[in-house]
This record gives structure tokens, sequence and C-alpha cells, in this order.
């Protein structure tokens, strides 16, 4: 069984440890030099985002990540030069690509 001295000593200890992996340093990306183009994958608009097209999107715009997004996914508003959004409608049919 736990003390109350040890609960008290644990729970700042672990806030710590939390805050300090907060300050990690990033993996820079592996395409250094590359950034997304957008563009390259307008072949793309009005097909459905299967794993074959979303992979051949992401290899053809340099892009590290892609972000699917089908309406109402939330997402975050930072911009990734090395990130491609694919755009869906509620049909499932790509609307648009872009950077970021």
């Amino acid at each position: 069984m736990s003390s109350p001295v040890s609960l008290r000593l644990a729970l700042p200890v672990a806030a710590l440890g939390l805050m300090l992996s907060a300050c990690a340093t990033p993996i820079p990306p592996t395409n250094v030099g590359q950034s997304c183009n957008a563009e390259a994958a307008r072949w793309a608009i009005g097909r459905a985002p299967d794993a074959a097209t979303v992979e051949r999107i992401r290899s053809e715009t340099h892009s590290r990540d892609v972000r699917v997004l089908t309406p109402g996914t939330a997402a975050t508003m930072d911009y990734r030069e090395d990130r491609i959004n694919v755009d869906v409608n509620d049909r499932g049919a790509i609307t648009g690509l872009r950077c970021g």
C-alpha cells in the first residue's frame, strides 16, 4: 500500500517528466530540401482515397505525411511544408489537395 508521502512525491515527479518530454528535439524530416507539391497529384481529384491512391499522392507530391480530411474531421492548424492534405467530400471522393 502506498503512503501519502510517496503519492505526494510521485505526482510532481510524473508532471516534471511530462513537461521535459514536451521539450524533446523533434526528429528531422527525411526528405530535407523537398517540400510538398500539390499540383503533382491533381490527377487524384474525383477518385476515392484508397490506400494505393493515398500512397501515390504522398510519393508524387514529395510529402512526408498525408492527412485525409473528410467532412467533420478535426485537424490542427499548424502548417507543415512536408505534408499533403487530401480533402474528401461526404460521398468519398477527393475534392482537393493542398500542402500544409
